[in-house]
C-alpha cells in the first residue's frame, strides 16, 4: 500500500486529486478560507455531484479549516467532516461515498493489479509521468490526472498476468482482491446531527456589599480605637497621674546620703577617745575644669596630694570624681576660697582619735566606708553609727543644682549613741607604757595587762602590745590591731593556784595552816609532776604551798576535792565563758568538762596546766576573791550617751557569791604570804601598801608541734590586801630573757599598781601583813 499522501484514491483530503493537501474543500493549500483567491476547478464538484447524485449538504455552522504552512494528510474517515463556509467560497461537504464514486469513474484506481511483482510495481510507479511537459500541474484537475496516469501505469504493469502466476518462479500468485472502486458502494452513513450550539455564558453578576454595613463596621472600629485612647488618657491623667508626676519629678534628681554623726567614745572621766569632727569629701566635675594643670598646682599644697595625681583626677569628661576624702573643714574652706569652678564638697564627718595610741586596741577604728573594723568601733557599730539621712536635689540638664525646687528635700539623720567606758585614760596610758617596757626587757613576743576595780569589777585599764594608733592603722599589722587581753587564751600556770585553794578551803577541807607532806615530785596517771625546784619531802602548810608555789603540794590539796565539785567552782568563777565586754573576738578559753575532766586533768588544772584562760578572766577571778567571794561580770562600758548628751548607765550583772567571805580572807592571807619572807613575790611589792599576789611560770604550747616548748611569765594580785581596791594582771608571752614570773612580770605589776592606787587616791595601808608559817614546826 503506497504511503499516505501518495495513493491515488479519491477520498477527500488524502489524494492529490483534491484541491489542497489536507482538506476536502481544496481551497488553497490549507483551507477553503485560506485560498479563497484561487477559484476551485469545476471538475471536482461535478464529479462529486455525479457520483453521488446528491447535492452537497451545507452544514448549519461550517467551521473554517485552520491554515497551516504545510498541509498534513487528513486521516481517512467514513464520512468527511464538513468545511465551514467562508466569504470566498462555501463548498459543500462531500460524503465518503461520493468521493469514492468520482475516483472510480475517472479510472484512477489507486490499487495495482494483485500479483504483480514489487519491482515492476515500483518501476511502473516511478516511470509514470507526473506532470505536463510544460512544467508544474495547475489546479486540482491536473493533479488528479497525474495520479490517474501513475495508477494506470501500475495497472498495465500487472494486467494480463494470470491470477495464480507469480513473478518469481512458478508459484501461484495470490488472488487479486477486487479493488474497492469496483465494489458496490456502501450506503452512506447518515450525517451526524450537528451539535446544538452552547448557550452563551451569562456574565457573572458582581454583588456589591451593603454600604450601610460598611459604615457601621467602620464606625465601630473608630469607636474602639477612640475608646482605647480615651482609656489611656484617663489612666495617665487620672488614675496614675500622681505616679507619673513623681517619675517626672525624679528626672534630674540626685540623692546623696547625709552621714549621721557617730556617737563619741569617752573614758570614765569624759575624756574623748573617739569623736566625730567636721570633714568633707571633695568632688570635681571634670567638664567644668578649664585648666587641670593650673588647678592641680593650686590644690597640691592645700590637700597635700601630688600634683600629677590631682591633674589625672581633674582631666576628663566625668561629672563626678572624688579628689579628697576626710578633708577637714578648715582645709575645705581654703579650697573653696580659691573659687575654682567645678569643685564641690559633700559633708562626710570624719572620726578623730585625740588620745592616739591610748586604748587604741580597745577603741578600734573605721574603714574608708565608715564601718568599724576593730575594737568597739566594730563590735558596737550599730549603736555608734545611728541612722543616716539623705538629701535630694534637682539639677538642670547642665548639671547646675536648681535652688528652691519643690523636689529638693533633706531627711535629717539620727545621731548615733555614744559610749562612756570604765577605762581611766591616765591609768590606761601608764599601763600601756609599763607593759611595753616590760615586754622589751623580757624579750617577750608580746604581753597583756589588766587593771580592774574590785568594788564594781569594772575594767580600768586594758592594755596589749604592740600599741595601736587608730589614727594611722597602716603602721600596725592587722593581727595586732585587736586586744589580746580578751582575744588570746593561754595556760596561766601557778597564778591559778589561789583559785584551787579557794575551792579546797570553801569545802572545809583545809585552811592556810593545814600541813601537807610535799615531795618535789609525784607520779599521777603515768605522768611525773615536779616542783620548779628540788627539795626533800617538806611538811608545808597550805600557805607555804602557795608561797613556795609548789605544784606537788597543790595537787595533794586538790585531790581532797571531788573532781566534779572542783569543776563546778571553776565554772562559777567564770572560766570557760567569754566575759562579754562588747569587744570583738572575745574568748572564753578552754575548760575541760565531762569525760575530759579526769582525775589527771583535775591534778594538772590545779596548778594552771591543761586549762586556757584570758587575762580578763583571771582578773575577774582575783576580783572575786578580793571582794570577799562575790563575783560580778566584768564591765567595760559604763553608760550610753544619747544624741542630747543624756547618759543611761549600763546596769551591772547581779552579784553572785562564789566562795564565802571567810574563804576569801583565808586565800588572801595565803597570797600575802607570797609577798612575805620566804615567798616568791618580793619583786612585786609596792611601798606603803599590802599586796596579795601570786607569781606564775607556765609552759607554753607551741602551735607548730602541739607540744610544750616555751613559757609564759605572769604576776597577778590585788591591793591594798586589807581593803582591796584594784586587781592588776600582767602576763608576758614567750620571754627570751628568763621565764620567772616574779622577776619579769613582778616589777611591771608593781609600777602599774602603784600608779593606779595613786590615781585612785587610795591611801597607803596603815597595818602590817600577817606573818603565817610556811612549814610545820
Amino acid at each position: 500500500m503506497p504511503p499516505k499522501g501518495r495513493d491515488g484514491g479519491g477520498t477527500a483530503g488524502t489524494g492529490r486529486g483534491t484541491a489542497g493537501r489536507g482538506t476536502a474543500a481544496g481551497a488553497g493549500r490549507g483551507s477553503a478560507a485560506g485560498r479563497a483567491a484561487r477559484p476551485a476547478p469545476k471538475a471536482a464538484p461535478k464529479a462529486s455531484a455525479k457520483s453521488t447524485g446528491k447535492p452537497a449538504r451545507k452544514t448549519a455552522a461550517a467551521k473554517p479549516v485552520r491554515k497551516t504552512a504545510a498541509a498534513k494528510p487528513v486521516r481517512k474517515t467514513s464520512a468527511a467532516k464538513p468545511v465551514g463556509k467562508t466569504a470566498a467560497a462555501k463548498p459543500a461537504r462531500r460524503s465518503a461515498a461520493a468521493a469514492k464514486g468520482a475516483a472510480s469513474r475517472r479510472g484512477a484506481t489507486a490499487r495495482p493489479r494483485q500479483g504483480a511483482p514489487k519491482s515492476e510495481l515500483d518501476a511502473a510507479w516511478r516511470s509514470a509521468p507526473t506532470a505536463s511537459p510544460g512544467g508544474r500541474a495547475d489546479g486540482p484537475a491536473r493533479a488528479g490526472r497525474r495520479m490517474e496516469v501513475r495508477a494506470g501505469a501500475v495497472g498495465s504493469a500487472t494486467r494480463g498476468r494470470p491470477s495464480g502466476a507469480s513473478s518469481r518462479g512458478g508459484k501461484p500468485a495470490r488472488a487479486v482482491r477486487t479493488p474497492k472502486s469496483s465494489r458496490a458502494p456502501r450506503p452512506p452513513k447518515p450525517p451526524k446531527r450537528p451539535r446544538s450550539p452552547r448557550p452563551p455564558k451569562q456574565p457573572r453578576t458582581v454583588r456589591l456589599a451593603d454600604p450601610r454595613k460598611r459604615l457601621r463596621v467602620s464606625l465601630i472600629g473608630v469607636c474602639v480605637v477612640l475608646s482605647l485612647f480615651g482609656g489611656r488618657l484617663i489612666q495617665l491623667q487620672g488614675i496614675d497621674a500622681s505616679t507619673y508626676a513623681s517619675v517626672a519629678d525624679r528626672i534630674g534628681l540626685k540623692t546623696v546620703a547625709v552621714r549621721a554623726d557617730r556617737g563619741v567614745i569617752i573614758d570614765r572621766d569624759g575624756e574623748p577617745l573617739a569623736s566625730t569632727v567636721e570633714a568633707y569629701t571633695v568632688e570635681v566635675d571634670q567638664t567644668q575644669v578649664t585648666n587641670p594643670a593650673a588647678y592641680a598646682l593650686q590644690l597640691e599644697g592645700i590637700l597635700g596630694t601630688d600634683a600629677a595625681a590631682l591633674q589625672r583626677d581633674l582631666t576628663g569628661t566625668d561629672r563626678y570624681v572624688v579628689i579628697g576624702r576626710g578633708v577637714p573643714g578648715s582645709v575645705w574652706r581654703q579650697v573653696r576660697a580659691l573659687g575654682l569652678a567645678g569643685l564641690t564638697a559633700a559633708p562626710a564627718p570624719a572620726r578623730d582619735y585625740p588620745a592616739g595610741i591610748v586604748a587604741g586596741n580597745v577603741v578600734g577604728f573605721l574603714g574608708a566606708d565608715g564601718l568599724g573594723l576593730t575594737g568597739l568601733e566594730q563590735a558596737m557599730d550599730e549603736t555608734l553609727a545611728g541612722v543616716d539621712g539623705e538629701a535630694t536635689y534637682q539639677f538642670s540638664p547642665g548639671g547646675i543644682r536648681i535652688p528652691n525646687s519643690s523636689a529638693n528635700h533633706v531627711t535629717q539623720p539620727v545621731a548615733g549613741t555614744g559610749l562612756r567606758l570604765t577605762l581611766d585614760g591616765d591609768v590606761q596610758w601608764n599601763t600601756e607604757q609599763v607593759l611595753a617596757e616590760a615586754v622589751a626587757n623580757a624579750g617577750a613576743a608580746d604581753g597583756v595587762a589588766v587593771v580592774m576595780d574590785v568594788d564594781t569589777q569594772e575594767i580600768v585599764a586594758l592594755a596589749a602590745t604592740p600599741a595601736f594608733d587608730p589614727s594611722d592603722p597602716s603602721k600596725t599589722e592587722a593581727a595586732d590591731r585587736g586586744s589580746a587581753a580578751v582575744e588570746d587564751a593561754y595556760e596561766p600556770g601557778s597564778v591559778f593556784k589561789p583559785i584551787t585553794m579557794s575551792a579546797v578551803v570553801d569545802q572545809g577541807l583545809a585552811d592556810h595552816t593545814t600541813v601537807f607532806s610535799v615531795p618535789d615530785s609525784i607520779r599521777r596517771g603515768g605522768e611525773t609532776i615536779h616542783d620548779y625546784y628540788s627539795h626533800g619531802e617538806d611538811q608545808m602548810t597550805l600557805a607555804g604551798v602557795v608561797a613556795k608555789s609548789s605544784n606537788v603540794g597543790t595537787v595533794l590539796a586538790a585531790e581532797t576535792l571531788d573532781k566534779d565539785v572542783y569543776h563546778d567552782y571553776l565554772r562559777r568563777f567564770g572560766f570557760g565563758t567569754a566575759p562579754d565586754l562588747g569587744l570583738p573576738g572575745e574568748t572564753g578559753g578552754r575548760l575541760p568538762s565531762g569525760d575530759d575532766f579526769t582525775d589527771l586533768t583535775r591534778d594538772n588544772v590545779a596548778f594552771g596546766q591543761g586549762i586556757s584562760v584570758s587575762a580578763v578572766q583571771m582578773a575577774s577571778a582575783y576580783a572575786t576573791i578580793a571582794s570577799g567571794g562575790v563575783r560580778v561580770d566584768p564591765r567595760l562600758i559604763a553608760a550610753t550617751i544619747g544624741a542630747d548628751g543624756r547618759e543611761t548607765p549600763v546596769e551591772p550583772s547581779a552579784p553572785e557569791r562564789i566562795i564565802s567571805e571567810e574563804t576569801a580572807a583565808e586565800v588572801t592571807t595565803m597570797m600575802e604570804a607570797v609577798m612575805g619572807e620566804g615567798g616568791t613575790g618580793k619583786p612585786a611589792l609596792v611601798d606603803g601598801y599590802r599586796i596579795a599576789g601570786k607569781t606564775g611560770t607556765a609552759q607554753r604550747v607551741d602551735p607548730d608541734c602541739g607540744c610544750y616548748a616555751d613559757y609564759n611569765s605572769s604576776f597577778m594580785g590585788f591591793a591594798p590586801a586589807d581593803d582591796p581596791r584594784y586587781v592588776v594582771v600582767v602576763s608576758l608571752f614567750d620571754p627570751k630573757n628568763g621565764n620567772s614570773g616574779s622577776a619579769l612580770a613582778g616589777p611591771a605589776f608593781a609600777d602599774i599598781m602603784r600608779f593606779a592606787l595613786e590615781q585612785g587616791g587610795v591611801a597607803p595601808t596603815g597595818t602590817e601583813a600577817p606573818q603565817v608559817p610556811l612549814f610545820a614546826d
